[in-house]
């Protein structure tokens, strides 16, 4: 109960901080040395993590006043689009890949001198994790981790059931028959998906198609993507491999059916390897990346950074500290500590030693054979819309009273223009 209360108290301190704290717009008012990060923040080790971070930044840049404001997950966007509506962003600003394109205007473009400003350079990053961060081809931010999806199994059922396992470089052809095996004695070989990344992953990779284009237009109803999801819905509905939906605010709806033991698969991202490997239920876990289609095998790379805002009263000195926070230093904490796979090179070793010595060498191998094939989210300019409507009309469509086509086609005609 206490923990519970010093939460509550917390997250209305929080709250009160963003209503009143200064950002991009009035920070030269109250220091011309001051310079406030804003990012998100769901539990007591996520704050702990970030002040651990800010700290190093601190020590970095002792000539400058810098502090921190954060709020859980929707509160710290909601937040974000008054505050940038009222150019109120505070000048360094968390940003996910998923939600940048809502944001674009709230930041400055990054150019290769702002790098350079903060110490930065391309080549410090894991090939293609800058994407994370563009939008249109424009560089937004600078990204602290990176993640992409897998296939995660498990074992033990895919054994009694006698279904081969997955291992890297497999087909969808392997992939389809690991989950016709597996679908036996009321379990499931395979967990459908409700989250954009989550059902959206095999259909890109067995496509090698975006339902995006790298300019920003919708392409939901591209022929290759459009067939890839159609295959994909196929196996609740035709090929019987998965169960059906049971409702639209089943939004984990994969990944608790696979966690619970009724699915033998599950696509979910990277960020939650160590957790499913470690899983409450007991079985055991194992990993893939996704499985092979006629194109290769594409994956999103995927993550968060910080960017820089727009009319950001003091830019020099927020590049600074944006340096200090994805500098050697800092991401060697973030991969240290086990919490998220960094973007920086350099740090990635330590991600892998902060893992029991059971699971590293597993883990290791299938990131490494996940990352070679990725590119950065495309997105259009209203994706949050998209997927508002796409992800309720997915129980329909796995339950078989509507079509995957037909609801691709719906969205297109809807938000494509």
């Amino acid at each position: 109960m206490k923990k519970k209360l010093a939460g509550a108290v917390a997250v209305a301190a929080t709250a009160a901080l963003l209503l009143t704290g200064c950002g991009a717009g009035n920070e030269a008012k109250a220091s011309s040395n001051s310079v406030v990060i804003d990012m998100w923040a769901g539990s007591a080790d996520d704050t702990a993590a970030l002040n651990a971070q800010l700290k190093i930044a601190k020590e970095a840049n002792p000539g400058l006043d810098i502090s921190l404001r954060s709020a859980p997950w929707g509160d710290y966007f909601t937040k974000m689009t008054t505050n940038m509506a009222s150019g109120n962003m505070a000048c360094i600003s968390g940003m996910n890949s998923g939600m940048l394109s809502s944001y674009t205007a709230g930041f400055d473009e990054l150019t290769p001198a702002d790098l350079k400003t903060a110490g930065l350079s391309e080549s410090d990053f894991a090939p293609g994790s800058l994407d994370i961060l563009k939008n249109k081809g424009k560089l937004y931010g600078v990204p602290f981790d990176i993640a992409t999806m897998l296939v995660y199994y498990n074992a033990d059922l895919l054994k009694k059931a006698g279904a081969p396992t997955p291992k890297d470089g497999w087909s969808f052809d392997d992939f389809e028959n690991t989950a016709k095996a597996a679908t036996k004695n009321g379990k499931f070989g395979f967990a459908m998906g409700m989250g954009d990344f989550q059902w959206q992953a095999l259909p890109i990779a067995k496509s090698g198609t975006q339902p995006a284009k790298a300019d920003g237009t919708l392409d939901l109803t591209n022929p290759a993507f459009a067939d890839a999801a159609s295959w994909y819905a196929s196996l609740v509905t035709e090929k019987k491999v998965a169960a059906p939906v049971a409702s639209a605010s089943d939004t984990g709806w994969g990944e608790t059916q696979y966690s619970g033991g009724n699915a033998a698969m599950a696509v979910d991202g990277t960020w939650n390897a160590v957790s499913y490997l470690k899983n409450d239920a007991g079985f055991t876990a194992g990993m893939a990346a996704l499985p092979t289609g006629a194109k290769g095998s594409l994956g999103l790379i995927l993550g968060s950074g910080f960017g820089i805002a727009k009319g950001c009263a003091n830019k020099e000195a927020a590049l600074k500290v944006l340096g200090s926070l994805l500098g050697k230093k800092a991401q060697d904490y973030i991969a240290s500590s086990g919490r998220s796979y960094p973007a920086r090179v350099e740090s990635q070793p330590l991600y892998f030693e902060s893992i029991d010595a059971k699971y590293r060498a597993q883990v290791k191998s299938v990131f490494t054979d996940a990352f070679k094939q990725v590119e950065g989210q495309h997105v259009s300019d209203n994706w949050s819309k998209v997927g508002t409507y796409i992800q309720p009309n997915l129980v329909s469509v796995y339950n078989g009273q509507d079509s995957m086509s037909k609801v691709l086609q719906s969205a297109q005609q809807q938000f494509g223009k």
